[in-house]
């Protein structure tokens, strides 16, 4: 296959084990000299002391104004008073440290004095469900902390529990005498940001040396039942991951250097953004800090104009809207040469015409509109944490005037381990390829009717590499399950393309039997049903006592608006999520999508609930990487489940 050189051969269960081709005599190793994540910052602050580092938007009255920065060697003075007084707080080298709280300059600075004396950083995050928090510190014995201002009194409520390990509590900003007398109460000692940079003083330690193997971070996942799990990452899964954005980029003439510009908003509790966070701090390049409102993205977008964006598929997602949107309540003209401008775009950039080739008049006279929207130096757009649909994908490549790029991984392989090339029309939809340090191999999984040696070899994708993660923290039992020989098994079902690109079609423990004994995978399902415009989000379901499927559906606000303005049906949005002729209208529509892609009879949804609200973290229905929690998810609609197949009967 195209992009992939084959090292290991197929066995009875297992395809050929496969690595970028551009790994061929070896994969990727840690760039020389540096041995600790610790490294890849105090080397930054040697190279580029004077470049600006983080930035946030100060807010005067209501209103932001231009972002303001620090400088790498500013930081490092903030970090190393900072490291003074976690030492002399007594926490040893191995201990873990949590920081809890919002992306903000002050998380970096927290993170990199960890990273200095070689303790373990533990992101401590409410979104992975009521109780993680306290879970988190009493699980990793977690004795200091750093905490968002407002998020301390979440983290004083988990105190009954945890003030047997957590001893110290470090404000991102001020602290009341509220906080301080509940504190007093359970023994804890609790700082001002100010207060604790000053406890260190002139004290003197020296930073100890710290090894390639230790564990830099304990990142606890949400997984879709049970605890969460603590995935333990060395400084090696991180610095050999540091190469990858490097090796994409250099395949087609592109580099990441000092004059990158990168908006920090995904959190940084999750592998996706701590990953690109390192690679900007590697590069010496700006790092500056959203708003934290999902609703001023696009304003903080406009007034950083990053020039690489990371988002997962919902961001993207809301970008599209908005954008289409705008383009629909434009005149006749305007729409008419925008619909020209894409075409011609579209069909030379499918005939293998890069992007900034494909249509330079339409860029210069259409899209630049929209690439000003988005800060007007945007050049790679990296999307990950979960599938980005085709039509969206397909959209931001001709108007962005930027590279997209969809990419696969877990917190387990240290993020990004398989991304699609830039410019690669046929890549459309897929992850792409395997970035080169690591191996991959599709494993057999029989029962769903996956097979690895088959003329489309489809199964459970398996890595292998020094990017993976250490184990999961006293959770041995658990490593067993997904390590076998070396091999990770993620779970996820992946198809090998033609050109050496891997397509996510489906996971491997999201199957159940209906009651005439056929088996579902319903995620690919859910990938099939989820192209359609009119929905923002589905969910499917099925069990073995009944016959058929039925669906709980977020629809789309502006299509279905549009759709009752066009048929004479009145009412807010909720009401019309209860108007059973919309309910007819959603399901002709899916009715039709499934006859299209020739799904079986058992696979048709036969009935649906339109919710108006999306499903979301707050009533613990998904992850906060946006995985469905199907457990939860049924838990919650399960009246609105019973009542849909009692309407069938």
């Amino acid at each position: 296959m195209k992009h992939l050189v084959e090292v290991e051969p197929a066995t009875a269960t297992t395809g050929p084990a496969y690595r970028n081709a551009r790994a061929k005599d070896g994969l990727l190793q840690a760039p020389p000299g540096l041995h600790s994540c610790w490294d890849i910052f105090r080397t930054s602050v040697e190279k580029y002391p004077n470049n600006q580092m983080l930035g946030r938007r100060r807010v005067v009255d209501g209103k932001a104004g231009e972002y303001t920065w620090v400088t790498y060697k500013e930081v490092y003075d903030v970090v190393m008073k900072l490291a003074a007084s976690i030492d002399k707080s007594g926490i040893k080298q191995g201990e873990s440290c949590g920081i809890y709280g919002a992306n903000c300059p002050e998380w970096i600075i927290s993170m990199e004095a960890c990273n200095a004396l070689g303790v373990c950083c533990v992101p401590l995050y409410d979104s992975l469900g009521a109780g993680a928090v306290e879970f988190i510190i009493c699980h990793a014995e977690i004795q200091i902390a750093f905490v968002e201002e407002k998020k301390i009194t979440e983290l004083l409520k988990t105190c009954h529990a945890t003030s047997k390990y957590l001893k110290t509590v470090i404000s991102f900003g001020g602290v009341t005498n509220d906080h301080k007398d509940e504190a007093k109460n359970y023994g804890l000692s609790i700082f001002s940001w100010e207060e604790f940079l000053i406890m260190g003083g002139s004290h003197n330690f020296d930073l100890p040396e710290k090894k390639i193997s230790d564990i830099c971070t304990i990142m606890y996942t949400s997984g879709t039942t049970g605890d969460p799990k603590g995935v333990m990452i060395s400084n090696e899964s991180l610095l050999v991951n540091i190469t990858g954005p490097d090796s994409v980029l250099q395949y087609i003439g592109e580099v990441l250097d000092q004059d990158d510009v990168y908006l920090s908003y995904l959190p940084l509790a999750h592998i996706f953004d701590r990953m690109f966070e390192e690679v900007f701090i590697y590069h010496g390049s700006k790092i500056g800090f959203w708003r934290g409102d999902v609703k001023l993205l696009v304003d903080d977008i406009a007034a950083l104009k990053p020039t690489i964006f990371c988002a997962v598929p919902r961001v993207l997602d809301r970008i599209y809207s908005g954008l289409t949107a705008r383009i629909s309540s434009g005149g006749i003209l305007k729409k008419t040469l925008f619909n020209i401008a894409y075409k011609m775009k579209l069909d030379s950039m499918r005939k293998g015409i890069k992007h900034e080739k494909a249509a330079p008049f339409f860029d210069k006279l259409v899209f630049s509109k929209v690439k000003e929207r988005l800060g007007g130096k945007l050049r790679v757009i990296v999307s990950g944490g979960a599938p980005l649909s085709v039509p969206v994908e397909e959209f931001l490549r001709v108007v962005t005037c930027a590279y997209v790029i969809q990419g696969y991984g877990l917190t387990e392989t240290c993020a990004g381990s398989i991304v699609s090339i830039p410019n690669q029309y046929s890549m459309l939809g897929t992850v792409g390829p395997p970035v080169p340090h690591i191996d991959v191999r599709l494993e057999s999984v029989p029962e769903m009717g996956y097979h690895a040696l088959s003329s489309v070899p489809r199964g459970e994708i398996c890595i292998r590499g020094s990017v993976l993660f250490s184990g999961y923290y006293k959770r041995e039992d658990l490593v067993q399950e997904v390590m076998i020989d070396g091999w990770f098994h993620t779970g996820d079902i992946g198809e090998w393309q033609p050109d050496g690109s891997l397509k996510v079609i489906d996971r491997k423990k999201n199957i159940f039997k209906l009651s005439q004994g056929e088996y579902v995978a319903v995620e690919n399902l859910e990938n099939v049903y989820g192209v359609l415009q009119d929905i923002d989000s589905i969910w499917v379901y099925g069990n073995s006592f009944e016959s058929s499927l039925v669906a709980v559906v977020n629809p789309n606000q502006q299509s279905l608006e549009r759709w009752a303005e066009q048929n004479g049906t009145a009412g807010s949005f909720a009401e019309l999520c209860e108007h059973s002729r919309a309910k007819e209208h959603i399901l002709a529509e899916l009715t039709k999508i499934a006859k299209e892609k020739k799904l079986k009879g058992f696979e048709f949804i036969k009935a649906i609930h339109l919710d108006p609200l999306p499903f979301d973290i707050e009533r613990d229905l998904i992850t906060p990487t946006y995985k469905k929690k199907r457990p939860q998810m049924l838990k919650y609609y399960q009246g609105v489940i019973d009542a849909l197949y009692k309407s069938m009967k």
